[in-house]
């Protein structure tokens, strides 16, 4: 009896419900924190850009540079207003000042946009033909009838004073990207690139002075053929022909011909010509000045 009451007692123990034993939940591992990367503000130019009365193909070249602009306004400029890539327009105290197109001594609040421009901008630099020149809007040329309203345009540099002339029409988009590289070497830049820059920017600086001289901007063919080709300067190297946009340039014989009923008056044959102006600045620091704008932009 002895045995079989342990064997009974050991059943009835297996028969009972195993009460669960409490165990300790793995606890589930917090996420890592992660931290931001904080990337230090590019000092950047302040940039601007005042469109007055101009077709917008100063905007296409400028645009044009597509992963270059991209460049430029990531690292080196602060585009602070601008009526088509900016969300603003209203004219605000800038480094730079691009202005495109001429003003129309009729229209009050152009004058009063381009005065205020002047005032909030430490370099004003136009932009284009018509900002330089008065270019179409100011001459009515290129097979157009006259129009008396045409006069009442002008070029900036008639109304305000500028600092860089950017001549063609349209200029290139390398020429655009290249002097706002350089602006910005020149403000915040080493001495070594801030002498590049003054030595890239020497010519285009001194075209507004000549027009402020000479009592108004002008640029033609006629200009051309007084101060190159009549005074022997001429090399027939093609240069005018293969800058003027309208074709009123032909190459006769070795040397340049110009249509005047063609000339729209845009500077670009007479700025692009070697022999209108020479530059040592520029020569002897070619290369450097080059290297300077491809690092930058790299």
């Amino acid at each position: 009896m002895g045995l079989l009451s342990i064997f009974k007692r050991k059943k009835e123990a297996s028969a009972e419900p195993q009460k669960p034993v409490a165990t300790k939940s793995a606890e589930a591992p917090k996420p890592a924190e992660t931290k931001k990367e904080v990337k230090p503000v590019a000092d950047k130019i302040t940039l601007g850009y005042t469109h007055v009365s101009g077709c917008t193909g100063c905007t296409v070249a400028l645009a044009d540079n597509y992963a270059g602009l991209l460049t430029l306004l990531d690292r080196y400029v602060d585009l602070k207003y601008m009526p088509t890539l900016a969300d603003a327009r209203h004219v605000q105290k800038v480094d730079v000042s691009f202005v495109e197109g001429s003003v129309c001594i009729n229209d009050k609040l152009a004058v009063e946009e381009i005065k205020e421009t002047r005032e909030k901008s430490a370099i004003v630099v136009a932009l284009g033909a018509c900002a330089c020149y008065g270019n179409i809007t100011r001459f009515c040329r290129g097979g157009q009838q006259n129009q008396p309203q045409h006069e009442a345009f002008i070029p900036i540099n008639e109304l305000i004073k500028v600092d860089v002339f950017i001549p063609g029409c349209a200029p290139t988009p390398q020429l655009i990207r290249n002097v706002a590289v350089m602006a910005y070497l020149l403000l915040k830049g080493t001495k070594e690139q801030k002498d590049l820059a003054t030595a890239y920017l020497k010519p285009l600086m001194a075209l507004p002075v000549h027009g402020a001289a000479c009592g108004e901007s002008t640029a033609c063919f006629c200009d051309l053929m007084t101060n190159v080709i009549n005074q022997s300067l001429c090399m027939g190297c093609g240069s005018c022909s293969s800058a003027c946009p309208v074709n009123a340039i032909t190459m006769e014989y070795g040397k340049p011909q110009g249509e005047r009923d063609l000339c729209i008056k845009c500077g670009a044959c007479y700025n692009q010509c070697p022999r209108s102006w020479y530059s040592f600045d520029v020569v002897d620091n070619y290369e450097a000045i080059n290297e300077a704008i491809m690092a930058a932009l790299q």
